[in-house]
């Protein structure tokens, strides 16, 4: 299947929200979705950059501020949304240095993780159609550690950790569509992950090494942001199975079809229990 973005459908009267729509693959999504007719949420931490993406964008499209790394300001968003029928939680940052948030989360299971699960229970009642959230290939590489979610007992590892977070958002997706089909919801949770696409993200890992060989990489062996996106806006669109997970065929690079999660991804025990922290961890829990 050689699916691309050309191939969308209408997406007329309906409204999608993007988080971290203001570079890379959020970019390109917001901007895709927008071409389509629908009215697209930019969620942006920096409203600045948002307004600047907006501006090279046609169609019915907005700015609002969200900072996924701070639950107040999630909060916040969540009370300016009415409806949408599509959420794509696509914000994330990638093998940074060790810190904590404003809620004492580790940052990237703060952010790609806590952040994208307070959003959704909190839009939950107003969603119409799907979620899809953004994962990675590194999810195979991921362990999570119930006991230690936010990394304060164990050494600290940037590739981990951001590893963790993201085989949480494969959990977080099978838990989420267990959670609905079992409440008689129609809507739909999805996975996707871009492959290995050039995008902004490789080069804040704040590792000036590490970013080097991340920008070399980026030039040489890298698909675009534009290739990276399709899996993301198929799972947007496409009449799919609950709990799928969509990626280049060949891991980084092919043809957008449904992929294989690792084992871990497939622990339904573990997803429970990374729900049930999740809601600790947060305050927020299961709404619809």
């Amino acid at each position: 299947m050689s699916w691309t973005a050309a191939d969308l459908p209408s997406f007329a009267g309906r409204t999608a929200i993007v988080t971290g729509a203001n570079s890379g693959l959020g970019l390109v999504t917001a901007a895709e979705l927008a071409r389509v007719g629908a009215r697209v949420i930019l969620a942006c931490r920096d409203l600045d950059k948002g307004n600047a993406a907006a501006a090279g964008m046609t169609g019915d499209v907005q700015v609002r501020r969200l900072d996924l790394s701070d639950l107040a300001s999630v909060r916040d968003f969540a009370d300016t949304v009415a409806v949408v029928d599509v959420l794509i939680n696509n914000a994330g940052i990638m093998a940074v240095p060790y810190a904590v948030n404003r809620d004492g989360f580790e940052s990237q299971i703060g952010t790609n993780h806590l952040g994208h699960f307070a959003l959704t229970n909190l839009l939950l009642p107003k969603i119409s159609d799907r979620v899809v959230t953004v994962s990675s290939a590194t999810h195979l590489a991921g362990r999570i550690s119930l006991k230690d979610l936010n990394w304060k007992a164990r050494p600290y590892s940037a590739w981990l950790a951001y590893a963790q977070s993201k085989l949480a958002n494969l959990l977080f997706t099978s838990e989420l569509q267990r959670r609905l089909t079992a409440a008689g919801s129609p809507v739909k949770a999805h996975a996707a992950h871009p492959g290995y696409s050039a995008t902004n993200l490789q080069g804040n890992t704040e590792d000036r090494f590490g970013t080097s060989l991340w920008n070399a990489g980026n030039r040489l062996v890298a698909t675009s942001a534009e290739f990276g996106a399709a899996p993301t806006l198929y799972a947007s669109s496409a009449d799919l199975p609950p709990d799928s997970f969509i990626g280049p065929k060949f891991g980084a690079r092919g043809p957008v079809t449904a992929v294989r999660r690792s084992p871990l991804a497939r622990d339904a025990k573990t997803a429970s229990a990374l729900w049930t922290l999740s809601e600790q961890l947060t305050g927020i829990e299961f709404q619809f």
